[in-house]
């Protein structure tokens, strides 16, 4: 039995080391040769799943997994059987990832790199490790990620090649909603998000999958300068550029995100229309949309995104917020001998609130 260090944490710690790149404590992988599931369970692992053979280390609760080769049996990214045995070598465990910069080892301080991942970092490209890389439609994501985590670097012309062959037969067809929006979670919190609609567009996927909804340049930077913002802001600013309500829904429907999500994509595509205008009408209509008094979070989602989209100052609308939600509401109500006209007593309150601060 032989014990290696894999995959990303290598990976990163040669970024650093080779190019610079900050220092990462991301979680250590193991792969072992050599051995049989029972090996692993006499010595106290822990099975993790069903579908592959991987076991938590007893003390530091750290993946290890049994060197195994995978066979394309079926189309889509589910379509694979996988062959762990103790004759499976380091070097076919390997050329089963992705990038070559993610098939490396570590044998203690001694680099195992059988497929030039180190000079694949050195020269700053992302390469596919095997022709195996276009039997899974993920690893167009995933390269298409690693070019948001890596802006620096770019994708080798063989391995473009594959990305548009894999679009074109129809391979990629079979990405589900899911793990789409799993992989797009992930990208959207990488250095340079741009860089992940950039590859999907350079290959055909954006336009296959999200109908090529329409992103500006001026959107891309904006997404990359703006690494902070919430999550549910950066989907907002994905559907910016798309005016037609129809296409918006047929994005939402296509890529299934959460509710909190869909529900800022929806209120920006409504007001992202009502900043020119700011008097008082205009501004309380606006928070009255969003609802603010009840969900004041959803007004600032909003203003903090008309700011990043049109480098607006929002003072005319967070001081009308302010005054309006000190406003006696209960008070109003109570006022009202026909309780049919309290919307209309509450909205004359707040205009007149919104008139005197002006």
């Amino acid at each position: 039995m032989h014990i290696y260090l894999v995959g990303g944490y290598v990976r990163d710690l040669y970024l650093t080391q080779e190019l610079g790149y900050p220092e990462t404590k991301g979680d250590r992988d193991w792969v072992v040769v050599g051995a049989t599931a029972q090996d692993l369970l006499d010595r106290g692992f822990l099975p993790v799943g069903k579908d592959f053979p991987v076991f938590l280390h007893p003390q530091t609760h750290e993946e290890y997994a049994l060197a195994r080769t995978e066979r394309k049996v079926a189309p889509g990214y589910h379509g694979f059987t996988f062959h762990a045995s103790k004759d499976v070598t380091l070097e076919e465990d390997l050329k089963r990832r992705d990038l070559t910069i993610n098939a490396m080892a570590l044998d203690g301080k001694t680099l195992i790199d059988p497929y030039g991942g180190l000079t694949d970092i050195r020269t700053k490209t992302l390469r596919h490790v095997s022709e195996a890389f276009k039997e899974d439609p993920v690893r167009i994501l995933r390269i298409a990620r690693f070019k948001a985590k890596l802006p620096e670097f770019s994708i080798a012309t063989e391995t473009q090649q594959l990305l548009n062959e894999m679009v074109a037969n129809g391979e990629a067809d079979s990405l589900v909603a899911e793990r789409v929006f799993l992989e797009m979670r992930k990208t959207l919190k990488e250095k340079s998000p741009s860089q992940f609609v950039t590859v999907l567009r350079s290959c055909g996927l954006w336009k296959r999958f999200f109908f090529d909804l329409p992103i500006s340049q001026n959107i891309l930077d904006r997404l990359d300068q703006n690494a902070d913002i919430p999550e549910s802001e950066k989907f907002a600013l994905l559907t910016h550029c798309e005016d037609n309500p129809a296409q918006i829904k047929a994005f939402i429907t296509r890529l299934k995100p959460p509710a909190e999500l869909i529900d800022l994509i929806n209120l920006w595509n409504k007001l992202k229309g009502c900043f020119a205008k700011t008097d008082s009408e205009s501004v309380l209509k606006l928070i009255e949309m969003c609802d603010a008094v009840r969900r004041p979070e959803r007004l600032n989602h909003v203003l903090h995104l008309a700011q990043i989209v049109y480098d607006l100052k929002i003072d005319v609308w967070q001081n009308a917020f302010d005054r309006i939600k000190h406003i006696d509401y209960a008070q109003i109500a109570a006022s009202c001998s026909d309780k049919s006209k309290i919307g209309e007593a509450i909205h004359q309150a707040r205009l007149l609130a919104i008139e005197e601060c002006n």
